[in-house]
């Protein structure tokens, strides 16, 4: 058919970071629980944090925190919530739970990714969050957009990211990479493809699998290695 043709050879490929090219369990995921634990005293778990990300509306770490704190009796604002979370995130020169996180894509993929197709990045993170880890893990030079919430006026699901990215291009000649609901209501919003990344038995591939396929995915791989085989076998 041919729109999957546009699928199989996009001229542009926009991945999200979190869950997608860096394994953050241990830096996001650990941060949001240590928070919460923190200020509430009480003992939660991951499977009620992707309880959580299967909302929409709760891409942002600070927020989806805050609101799990006040929803456990906590009289905590937004800005006392992310002041501890960015805290124990960064800890001290860099030390924190960032220095836990995995880049999960070979440089020697990107480069051939980079090759046949344009290569960018549409982020929930801040940019100095962005910064550190594309430095840290030496990628940067592969993306030639990197749009973060800084950069946009009405973050995920709003589609504006993906947009300015677009530029007035074709949205059919893209594809966007992502790991959450959000990530899934703005690619179907900005009319571009989706691909749903969740690992294979993870908490995270049972919380959102269906809703992931709900919302677009034309297919949900276990890895984003596995994304050169799935567009050669499309």
């Amino acid at each position: 058919m041919p729109a999957d043709k546009t699928i199989t050879q996009p001229e542009i490929v926009i991945f999200d970071v979190d869950g997608v090219l860096v394994d953050v369990r241990g830096s996001f995921h650990t941060t949001v629980l240590e928070t919460v634990r923190f200020f509430t005293k009480k003992r939660v778990t991951r499977a009620e944090l992707h309880r959580w990300k299967n909302k929409s509306g709760f891409n942002d770490d600070w927020k989806l925190s805050t609101v799990w704190v006040q929803s456990l009796g906590g009289k905590f604002e937004y800005d006392e919530v992310k002041r501890k979370f960015v805290e124990l995130y960064w800890g001290k020169n860099g030390k924190g739970n960032v220095a836990r996180e995995k880049w999960l894509l070979p440089r020697t993929s990107l480069r051939r990714l980079a090759s046949r197709s344009e290569l960018a990045l549409f982020t929930g993170r801040v940019r100095a969050e962005a910064d550190y880890t594309l430095d840290r893990c030496r990628v940067r030079e592969f993306f030639r957009h990197i749009v973060t919430v800084e950069d946009v006026q009405r973050p995920k699901p709003d589609p504006e990211g993906l947009l300015k990215i677009l530029n007035g291009r074709d949205p059919a000649k893209a594809l966007y990479l992502g790991d959450n609901v959000d990530d899934a209501l703005a690619s179907r919003a900005a009319q571009i493809p989706f691909l749903g990344i969740l690992p294979r038995n993870s908490e995270a591939r049972r919380a959102r699998s269906a809703l992931l396929t709900k919302h677009g995915a034309r297919a949900i791989l276990d890895d984003v290695k596995e994304l050169e085989a799935w567009l050669r076998r499309s």
